[in-house]
């Protein structure tokens, strides 16, 4: 006799939910430590990132820290719709510092779906007049330092870090 099973890894809005309140909470750190951003700010970002992630829209989210013009620090919060195997960390980390000319600026990822008919239907659910963006995200000047996983079910976002 022989037997065979086959694993599926699925999730729901909830789950998507759960991720996006700990990319929430490090994004309202982030703003408190740096100054750069309110914490009403940081909440509206987190409200649009949560809608487009439930929609199936988002592919990752990069957050950089600039002094002067220079990067100083950078978050990327990738999504993973297939991260039943990671482990779930909790936010927070090394608070980002207070530095003159202090700027975040955030740069979103779209996915494929993601098409003119989708971003019509999107208007009026998002609270940030998002626009295009060819700024680059690579990071170069920073070195990585570090990373965790946010995860719920099989919906994950996995976030890298860099510092100068």
């Amino acid at each position: 006799m022989s037997q065979s099973s086959t694993a599926t890894s699925t999730y729901t809005v909830v789950d998507i939910g759960n991720v996006v309140r700990r990319v929430k909470a490090d994004l309202v750190m982030i703003a408190d430590s740096t100054g750069a951003w309110t914490a009403a700010k940081a909440e509206d970002y987190a409200h649009d990132i949560e809608v487009l992630a439930k929609a199936g829209y988002l592919a990752w989210v990069d957050v950089t820290l600039f002094s002067d013009g220079t990067e100083v620090k950078a978050v990327r919060f990738d999504v993973n719709t297939e991260a039943g195997s990671l482990s779930t960390s909790r936010p927070g980390g090394v608070l980002w510092p207070r530095v003159s000319g202090a700027r975040l600026r955030m740069v979103l990822r779209y996915t494929d779906t993601y098409t003119s008919a989708a971003r019509e239907a999107m208007q009026g659910k998002l609270k940030i007049s998002w626009v295009t963006s060819n700024d680059d995200t690579s990071h170069s000047s920073l070195t990585s330092s570090g990373a965790r996983d946010y995860v719920s079910n099989a919906y994950g976002m996995q976030r890298k870090d860099w510092a100068a």
